[in-house]
């Protein structure tokens, strides 16, 4: 089979990340000694600096780890709702939805502890030696990508009419930034340096000096910085100016966490997700409802066969799945053989639904909110598809997207992490920190009694859902991908194409996998501002075969045929156990992605 490039082979170590920059400081890492753990820190900094408009150090990061003969885990990086951030707040500034810009939106900054955590417990290098490349590409600057730069030109009104602390980092001298320059963020640099430098000075051990890190994010001069941002009025996508309710106390009570993974057993493999804070069990509820037996790869009775079981397990989603329910979320039902059977029932494998059909799982009765049934058609700052980069509109509000790593060492160690939020066009540059706070809490409702509702100390429900994979009890693959709302189609998609078609090498053809034409479905409320949904609407690449698309538009589908090369941001690695071999493979599509290793 063709594929863009060749599924990376070797021994010592392989990296995939959304950007080349990262991969090959990770793999620096790995050469330097380090494993899996601190090359992961060292490109999620990295990817902070290159791909700011996709993440940044204020955002979240959810990781799943496998250290080499241990449990897998799910390190929790999403920050919480402040106390002062519940729905009744919101309503009372007369706002139906939370913006998807400004200090309202923004959570509890989760990543750079969670990197922490990780560096902490379970690296080997020190802090400094993990973040001289962020430093070096802020300081010394790096090539910005194409899209960084038409992002920043789409909402450069904004920052230089009222966001332009944002001007400032990202228009300097008045000029975009450009390709083939070299861009730079000195005050991010700086502030790197900074916290390096107080973390050192006290002496102590390694992981003393990152425990220091930790505080003067929570409490030092970070955190003071970020609270001046969040007390300043800025302009929403409400089209009003609000002032944030983060406070200290929110700051110095959240650390990242960790947890058990959700999993499912399919065909002598178990797949691990974050739970269902995540949409990482849609993943898995979508293989809970696959039949025993699949039609033909890519026919187009496969491809209508995964689009209505998603839009089931997505239903599943917006009724179910979110971290405010004290009652909490029912999955053991929701993945239960008797539960995706009767709902398999719901699949008329000749007629696309158009309904959003949530289930009863354990006899419970679904509530969604009020506005969940809203089509988005009606929003012309949005008719772009969030695919691949953020869309953005004029006042900087954006479907958002992300960034994911994934890289396995010769001992075996694996993580997949899907950092993202803290976009530059999510928030306001913090002036004396060089990056912006994220916006996550979007993704909640305002609607009370939900489990996704915006309460006080609960994380919002993220579309953030890195993924491992065990064969027979052993990990070996990790993967993900960008995309928002996409993510866990696409990596269903993805990861059927691994396990259906092993055909080279180890039974894993991960770039076949990972090129292989890919599609998505919006028949559900989206997950960001405005959170509007398309029923009947499916997305393909061109590359598609015509006899399919017209076979699902018989079916009723809403066929809309993009780019040859638009759906989907895969990365992945992967290890056999038996021989040791590590593989690896990165998108091609917008052109940055790259897998290293050897």
């Amino acid at each position: 089979m063709f594929t863009t490039r060749p599924t990376l082979q070797g021994t010592f170590g392989m990296v995939s990340s959304t950007h080349w920059l990262a991969s090959q400081s990770a793999m620096a890492v790995l050469e330097d000694g380090g494993n899996a753990f601190d090359a992961a820190v060292a490109a999620g900094f990295v990817l902070h600096v290159v791909e700011p408009h996709l993440n940044g150090p204020a955002g979240e990061v959810p990781i799943l780890l496998a250290p080499a003969g241990g449990e897998v885990r799910v390190l929790c990086g999403q920050g919480v709702a402040p106390a002062a951030a519940s729905a009744a707040h919101y309503r009372g500034l007369g706002l139906e939805l939370v913006p998807g810009t400004g200090p309202l939106a923004a959570a509890v900054p989760g990543a750079f502890d969670a990197w922490m955590v990780l560096l902490r417990d379970h690296g080997t290098k020190e802090l400094a030696d993990v973040l001289q490349y962020a430093v070096g590409y802020a300081e010394d600057g790096h090539p910005p990508v194409e899209r960084m730069a038409q992002t920043v030109a789409t909402v450069r009104e904004l920052f230089e009419s009222d966001w332009t602390s944002s001007a400032e980092v990202y228009l300097p001298g008045g000029e975009l930034p450009r390709p083939g320059t070299l861009f730079r963020n000195p005050a991010l640099a700086a502030t790197w340096r900074r916290l390096l430098a107080e973390a050192e000075a006290p002496g102590g051990d390694r992981v003393a000096r990152i425990e220091r890190a930790r505080e003067i994010w929570r409490s030092g001069f970070i955190a003071r910085a970020l609270l001046r941002q969040s007390a300043r009025p800025t302009l929403d996508t409400s089209g009003e100016h609000h002032t944030g309710v983060l406070t200290a106390e929110d700051l110095a009570a959240w650390s990242a966490t960790y947890e058990a993974p959700a999993t499912f057993d399919w065909r002598g493999w178990t797949l691990c997700k974050a739970g269902p804070w995540s949409q990482g069990p849609a993943f898995l509820q979508q293989l809970a409802l696959l039949p025993d037996a699949l039609p033909p790869y890519a026919s187009a009775e496969y491809l209508h066969l995964l689009i209505e079981g998603c839009k089931l397990a997505m239903a599943d989603r917006e009724a179910w799945y979110g971290d405010a329910d004290p009652d909490g979320v029912p999955l053991a039902d929701l993945l239960s053989a008797g539960y995706n059977a009767e709902r398999r029932r719901l699949v008329d494998p000749g007629k696309a639904s158009l309904e959003l059909r949530p289930g009863s799982p354990g006899g419970r009765e679904p509530r969604l909110a009020a506005l969940a049934h809203l089509i988005a058609d009606d929003e012309p700052e949005f008719s772009a598809l969030g695919v691949g980069e953020p869309t953005v509109a004029r006042d900087g509000g954006t479907r958002g997207d992300t960034c994911h790593l994934d890289v396995v060492d010769r001992w075996g160690n694996m993580i997949a992490a899907t950092p993202s939020g803290g976009w530059l066009q999510s928030n306001p540059v913090v002036p004396e920190l060089g990056f912006p706070l994220g916006t996550r809490l979007q993704m909640t409702w305002l609607d009370e009694g939900l489990p996704n509702t915006l309460t006080p100390g609960r994380r919002p429900r993220t579309t953030l859902t890195p993924s491992l994979a065990l064969r027979d009890g052993v990990p070996v693959l990790a993967f993900g991908t960008p995309g928002g709302d996409q993510q866990d189609q696409w990596q269903l998609h993805f990861f059927l194409a691994v396990a259906e078609r092993a055909q080279v090498r180890g039974g894993l053809d991960l770039q076949g996998a990972v090129d292989a034409p890919n599609w998505h479905n919006e028949s559900f409320p989206g997950s960001f501002y405005p959170r509007g949904m398309r029923p009947g609407r499916v997305v393909v690449e061109s590359r598609t075969d015509p006899a399919v698309v017209e076979d699902l538009r018989r079916r009723g589908h809403d066929v809309e045929v993009g780019d040859a090369w638009s759906e989907g941001r895969l990365c992945a690695v992967a290890r056999d156990p038996a021989t040791g071999l590590l593989s690896a493979a990165a998108n091609p599509r917008g052109m940055q992605g790259y897998a290293v290793g050897r």
